[in-house]
């Protein structure tokens, strides 16, 4: 008897939902098995290195399993969710006889091929032939199937090591074999397609203490015992007046880019303390000024204009190293970045083409940027690209620092607290208002001279801003 069915199950996948990401945490389900879903719809929310992003569901269907518990990593291209989706009725094969099972395995299952180019942010994945290995040039080993293999070990040999396939692992992984001295052609890989995952690397450099007598071949000699090696001291903390929180998420990708930041790229800082008297006048000014009705009006503003506008008169500055081709590369356009403190650790969102922006477009991006950032959506696009960097410590009080630059830029300015302090003002000394300025550059590419001159230009503006309209 031949029965019918009408739902197919489609596997979704974790997608690259970034430049070069290869994991992310699920931060929460906003489905459950038996829930019908539509094509679009958010089914969850996922953590990147850069950013929570909301995915979305290729398809209409019913879910039939949540693969992982919510504050799972898992790696991109890994199936995170199953939904049964209504198709076309197809008829099941009837049942073979007992020994016809056992003389032909069951054929695998074929994934439906996808139709054309599969955009990975909407949830469909990495595209199939990101997965797929180039073919060889020259001749390729015939690597022996299964039967082959069986037979040649009763005939007294196996298959050789240049006919053993290459093990399947990720980059990352690989890396991580490497590091910790793991030869991946002895690691049993447990993830789908046969491939070696990081828990199976770290279960391979940490194989149990002993292993039971009865795995040793009888006809070995036994070997002598071995010393005992020293144990390793175990790392104790007090659980009571301790708390361990993993790294990972937003805070594990700005460790990773400031240790490689700092270790890369030579920096030097420079200070100056300037009068910005005359600029918290202005910013009182512009909260009147019509045309700044509604817009976010602060000290920042008009730094991150001043900044803008020594950028124009000092161009080289804006500039990023390329380490492989041994060339600086000269930006021609402003993605100017401002760092945000956020619940989930520190992110750099930038402004795209900030050169080009008037004083009050500029004032409506920084607060959109700001509100996007505080609650969250901040969205992996908005945090590439970025030339040049602020940094304000002042709100937190911290009269300056020296910054780390973002990776792939060249400067970072950092503002310091405005306070009112004794100032020597046209011959006398009176409170004024008073901040300090810190410029981090590349001195790979941006010399003394180079980072003096912006520095002394954003300083020069800060205390006559009425510069803005004759250098801008």
């Amino acid at each position: 008897m031949t029965t019918m069915t009408d739902a197919s199950v489609r596997e979704f996948k974790m997608p690259d939902v970034g430049e070069g990401l290869t994991e992310a945490e699920i931060l929460k389900w906003y489905v459950q098995p038996g829930d019908t879903v539509t094509d679009g719809q958010v089914v969850c929310e996922v953590e990147t290195a850069k950013a929570a992003v909301e995915l979305p569901i290729p398809y209409d269907g019913v879910v039939r399993e949540l693969r992982f518990p919510e504050g799972t990593t898992v790696d991109v291209g890994t199936a995170i969710i199953t939904v049964a989706v209504a198709g076309a009725a197809a008829p099941e094969a009837p049942e073979a006889p007992a020994e016809q099972q056992r003389a032909e395995p069951a054929p695998a299952a074929e994934e439906p091929k996808p139709e054309g180019r599969q955009p990975v942010l909407v949830g469909y994945g990495v595209a199939t032939s990101s997965t797929k290995r180039r073919p060889r040039k020259g001749p390729q080993a015939d690597v022996p199937g299964p039967a082959q293999a069986i037979q040649a070990e009763l005939n007294g040999h196996g298959a050789t090591l240049a006919e053993k396939p290459r093990p399947l692992a990720k980059p990352p992984v690989r890396k991580l074999a490497k590091d910790l001295g793991v030869d991946l052609a002895s690691v049993t890989p447990s993830g789908p397609d046969g491939v070696i995952t990081r828990e199976d690397v770290h279960a391979a450099a940490a194989p149990s203490a002993a292993e039971p007598a009865a795995q040793a071949p009888t006809a070995a000699p036994a070997a002598p015992a071995a010393a005992p090696a020293a144990a390793a001291p175990v790392a104790s903390y007090d659980t009571a007046r301790e708390t361990r929180v993993p790294v990972k998420g937003v805070r594990k990708a700005t460790a990773q880019a400031m240790v490689g930041s700092a270790f890369t790229a030579p920096h030097v800082t420079e200070f100056v303390t300037v009068d910005v008297t005359r600029t918290m006048r202005l910013v009182e000014e512009l909260k009147q000024d019509k045309d700044m009705q509604g817009l976010r009006v602060n000290p920042l503003l008009l730094i991150a204009k001043a900044l803008l506008v020594a950028i124009k008169r000092n161009p080289e500055i804006n500039a990023s190293w390329d380490e492989a081709n041994q060339e600086i590369v000269l930006k021609h356009y402003v993605n100017l970045g401002i760092a945000a403190a956020t619940p989930r650790g520190l992110i750099v969102p930038n402004i795209k083409d900030a050169h080009d922006k008037t004083l009050p477009q500029l004032a409506e991006a920084l607060g959109e940027l700001v509100t996007t950032a505080r609650e969250g959506k901040t969205s992996p696009a908005a945090m590439q690209g970025g030339t040049v960097t602020i940094t304000n410590v002042g709100v937190f009080g911290v009269d300056t620092g020296t910054p780390l630059l973002n990776p792939g830029e060249s400067a970072i300015l950092a503002v310091g607290a405005i306070k009112l302090q004794p100032w020597v003002h046209k011959g006398k000394v009176k409170p004024r208002q008073v901040t300090t300025l810190a410029l981090s550059f590349d001195h790979r590419l941006v010399d003394g001279e180079l980072g003096s001159k912006v520095l002394a230009d954003v300083a020069a503006i800060l205390e006559q801003p009425k510069r803005l309209i004759t250098w801008g």
